[in-house]
């Protein structure tokens, strides 16, 4: 989801039915969320980091997440379920814990999506999946099928999906627009969403990750 248009312009509704690339890339981009491997791997040169969620997640720092490593016993075989190749929590964070435990892993099937990752270890269509520990802890709220998996690990933090404007334009009364939202939020839907606020990462931070495998 994303808003697409002049800032000046308050578009009345948000961009759902577009390639996340050329969201992600448009001069007319006023707010999207990424993931921190695209972020890195082609779009810091052409967009404005405007700031990043914090969730306030177990054993991470403010606006940092990790992945939950599941599958249906402690000892999963070596076919992995991946969302996407330039995913951090899916792919590049699982491609860490492996190399760190001697994991071997398997030509992926990729699925497209967290959900669709954890389902496919489920239905034992794949031995182990990499779910970012927030999807993960919305899911285990609303999908019945997490109860047949278990938690084999959490990676080690990284920094968190960042939001980001087109290059051209100014982060700060987007970021103070957000700060306000965040304010005018019923607490209600605050405490389903997770969201604690916002933490200000900065740009090297993000660079600084290393780049995964191929899968």
């Amino acid at each position: 989801m994303s808003c697409a248009g002049s800032a000046s312009l308050r578009p009345a509704a948000l961009t759902r039915d577009t390639d996340p690339w050329e969201i992600w890339q448009s001069p007319d981009l006023i707010l999207a969320q990424t993931c921190g491997l695209p972020y890195r791997a082609r779009l810091a040169p052409h967009v404005t980091l405007v700031t990043t969620p914090d969730y306030a997640l177990p054993g991470c720092p403010p606006g940092h997440y990790n992945s939950v490593i599941v599958a249906r016993s402690t000892k999963p075989g070596p076919r992995p379920a991946v969302n996407d190749a330039l995913s951090q929590s899916g792919w590049a964070a699982l491609s860490d814990w492996a190399a760190a435990t001697g994991h071997r892993l398997d030509a992926p099937l990729m699925t497209g999506a967290h959900e669709a990752s954890a389902r496919a270890v489920a239905e034992a269509r794949a031995d182990l999946a990499a779910i970012d520990a927030q999807t993960w802890r919305l899911l285990t709220r609303h999908a019945p099928f997490t109860a047949d998996l278990v938690e084999v690990a959490r990676t080690a933090p990284t920094p968190g999906l960042p939001l980001i404007t087109a290059g051209s334009q100014s982060p700060a009364p987007i970021r103070a627009a957000l700060d306000s939202a965040l304010a005018a939020l019923d607490p209600a839907d605050r405490a389903a969403l997770g969201l604690h606020g916002f933490s200000d990462i900065s740009e090297s931070t993000y660079l600084a990750q290393p780049m995964p495998p191929k899968p």
